[in-house]
């Protein structure tokens, strides 16, 4: 049996914890914890039944993720709501979100991720987490190798009208020169067009964590690719735009296409050895970004779930 397949996050309650069932509780809790060594360790941990509500958030968060970070390069639609939160995911309600480790296919991301569920869904919606290491050991060898070269990710940000994200909304500036001194620190090229901004980055396929050496699946392929896609209205769009005009595409690093079996093989093997972490109003996910890949499930009714990131 694979030594992570029984793998879910560690699960932390004011009984677990020996506090008080409150915010203050699980602030009293949090400063006496070695969290980075416990994260490290467990990959994924659960708050519950501490009550936390948005009023209460900030001194809980300010301990979960001591550098909060601006969510600047990230392709999801999403809106901030505070000092560096936001909004999950912004899309519609009846399709999954396959599994990701958060800005994977960036010159940097965040360390942390830690999701709070201020209104919780009538039906679904859970966090699927899952361990990418066990997400890595599951794709087929030959895959594995003809990843191994690594990834060319390109995204077309328009210029305030236009598919997806306009350059200012991704890097939360309206300066063109914040924007290029930001991806020349990444390592990307870019081209301004006609239409808004080209990016052009070349990423690896799998990362090493910096702490216990594991290697894991650390891409957004699926995402990126048109095989991926779970929405019909994108669907229709590869249909009738070119790879190069598309908002976002993915190819092998040497430009080669990377073929749909793949892409849904990733996709597929990630959701299934998933793991559901189901939401109730007050529950707080803290997750390594780099052991551990996150998704969404579809839901009906109402649902809020911010986010916030550090690294």
């Amino acid at each position: 049996m694979n030594e992570h397949a029984s793998w879910k996050p560690l699960e932390i309650t004011p009984e677990s914890a020996g506090c008080a069932p409150s915010a203050e509780g699980l602030v009293g809790h949090l400063r006496e914890l070695d969290l980075a060594e416990v994260l490290t360790a467990e990959k994924a941990l659960v708050f519950r039944g501490f009550g936390v509500r948005p009023e209460t958030l900030d001194p809980v968060m300010d301990l979960l993720l001591p550098r909060r970070l601006a969510y600047v390069h990230g392709n999801s639609p999403r809106t901030k709501v505070g000092r560096n939160v936001y909004t999950s995911t912004e899309y519609p309600s009846r399709y999954t979100i396959s599994m990701h480790n958060e800005l994977s296919y960036a010159a940097q991301w965040p360390a942390r991720l830690l999701f709070f569920c201020q209104i919780a869904a009538e039906t679904g919606g859970a966090t699927p987490v899952v361990d990418a290491e066990l997400w890595l050991d599951s794709l087929d060898p030959q895959l594995r190798a003809d990843f191994a070269g690594g990834l060319r990710y390109q995204q077309n940000l328009h210029d305030g009208m236009g598919l997806g994200k306009s350059w200012r909304e991704t890097f939360e500036t309206d300066s063109r020169d914040e924007v290029e001194e930001f991806l020349a620190g990444a390592g990307a090229t870019w081209e301004w067009t006609a239409d808004g901004l080209r990016v052009v980055q070349l990423r690896e396929s799998t990362l090493r964590h910096p702490v216990t050496g594991a290697e894991v699946w650390f891409n957004q392929a699926d995402q990126w690719h048109p095989a991926g896609l779970d929405d019909d209205i994108a669907r229709v769009m590869t249909q009738v735009m070119g790879p190069d005009e598309l908002p976002q595409s993915v190819t092998f690093a040497d430009g080669s296409p990377i073929p749909d079996e793949y892409v849904t093989q990733i996709r597929d093997r990630g959701l299934e050895a998933a793991v559901d972490v189901d939401w109730r109003v007050g529950d707080l996910l803290l997750i390594d970004n780099v052991l551990t890949a996150h998704g969404r499930r579809p839901y009906t009714g109402d649902r809020r779930v911010l986010v916030a990131m550090s690294d």
